[in-house]
Order: C-alpha cells, then structure tokens, then sequence
C-alpha cells in the first residue's frame, strides 16, 4: 500500500490550493426586460436570448 513518506507541510499544501478560488457569476444586461441575470439561463419574466421561451 502507497503512504507519503512524510507529512506535507502547510506551506506545500496551500500552494497546491492557490488555484482553488471562485469566480464571480457572469451577469448581462437584457436589453428586452431591462433586468440583469447570469448568461446561458432563462430570466425570472422567462426570456431567453431576447425571445420570450416560457408559458405565462
């Protein structure tokens, strides 16, 4: 069975973990509602890409 030969230290291991971060959402302006929401995702009046996609 693999185990570490020794202990890594705080210094190695928040080092790996830099890259560990999060990203802020990307948020657009719709031009059509006036309203900003996340891209790729239908707005809360239900538009989706200017088009309205969902049933009121």
């Amino acid at each position: 069975m693999a185990v570490p030969a020794r202990r890594t230290s705080k210094a190695k291991k928040n080092k790996r973990r830099t890259h560990y971060k999060i990203s802020a959402p990307t948020v657009t302006f719709d031009e059509t509602t006036g309203d900003y929401n996340r891209s790729h995702r239908v707005s809360l009046k239900g538009y989706y890409k200017g088009r309205k996609v969902t049933k009121d």
